[in-house]
């Protein structure tokens, strides 16, 4: 991997913990809110495993 990946990566993730930050900011933490946390992270986050960490690229 080179460095332009690992920083596209990276700000993807930050984008994403300020996305979960403000959903836990805006309303009570319940099921609900972890449900829709891990479903978004799994969203985001397992196309990019696939693409550059599976194919060993």
């Amino acid at each position: 991997m080179n460095k332009a990946v690992i920083f596209r990566m990276v700000c993807v993730a930050l984008l994403w913990a300020v996305l979960c930050y403000l959903l836990i900011a805006s309303q009570p933490v319940t099921l609900k809110t972890i449900f829709w946390i891990i479903a978004s992270g799994i969203i985001v986050f397992v196309p990019l495993y696939k693409k550059y960490f599976r194919n060993g690229k």
